[in-house]
């Protein structure tokens, strides 16, 4: 049985993933801002308050866990906003680069010290981030920022392995949730569920890869 937190657990693939996560019988700590209905009825231990954006959000989060052992870290919290180059907003580029690029940097940075040898760092990336894979354009702001958290990723494997902590890139395929406006391909329990299994897999041989849910690896 694993210890996991997951960021962004209040809802859509955060919220599947706190529940499928515990019914295999892992202890989970859901991390997000603000709680929901949905997630306080699956009985997990919620930590709300937790803005990925705010260094002292993070800082207090760190100091709850205080003695914690994490055996996964789930970068899940994220937001995707519109941007065509006809309609650039660049206070909306820079929200997204906050919580979709520095935001997982900064929760995996601060929780390092409750990670140990045989732990996983888990980034809920997206295929939007590829730049070989980008062959439709638009998307400045959420591409930009998926493209540097892979950046940011792929450092963070290289920099841990001493530690013996694999970390992983893992696109969730086009999912119907609230972020998406309900559209997509697939609905949250199965992106969840092809989630974990990359989770699963992942260790210190393929650390640093980019993986979609289904198993298929992505170019960078």
């Amino acid at each position: 049985m694993a210890t996991v937190i997951i960021t962004g657990a209040n809802r859509g693939i955060g919220l599947e993933l706190c529940r499928q996560f515990q019914e295999r019988g892992d202890t989970v700590i859901a991390a997000c801002r603000n709680s929901s209905e949905a997630l306080d009825k699956l009985g997990v231990r919620v930590e709300a308050g937790v803005d990925v954006c705010s260094a002292q959000a993070v800082s207090l989060f760190v100091e709850i866990l205080s003695g914690q052992k994490i055996d996964i870290l789930v970068n899940c919290a994220g937001t995707l906003e519109g941007n065509t180059l006809n309609s650039l907003d660049f206070d909306s580029i820079r929200r997204q680069f906050e919580v979709n690029s520095i935001g997982p940097l900064r929760i995996s940075a601060a929780l390092l010290p409750r990670l140990s040898a045989g732990s996983k760092i888990a980034i809920i990336t997206s295929r939007m981030g590829s730049i070989a894979d980008n062959d439709s354009g638009g998307q400045y702001g959420y591409r930009m920022s998926k493209t540097a958290i892979n950046m940011a990723a792929k450092s963070l494997s290289i920099d841990l392995a001493p530690k013996n902590i694999a970390v992983g890139l893992f696109h969730p395929g086009f999912v119907r949730t609230e972020m998406t406006g309900g559209n997509g391909l697939i609905n949250a329990d199965e992106s969840a569920a092809g989630l974990i299994q990359r989770i699963d897999d992942l260790s210190m041989e393929n650390t640093g890869s980019f993986y979609h849910a289904n198993g298929e690896p992505l170019p960078w």
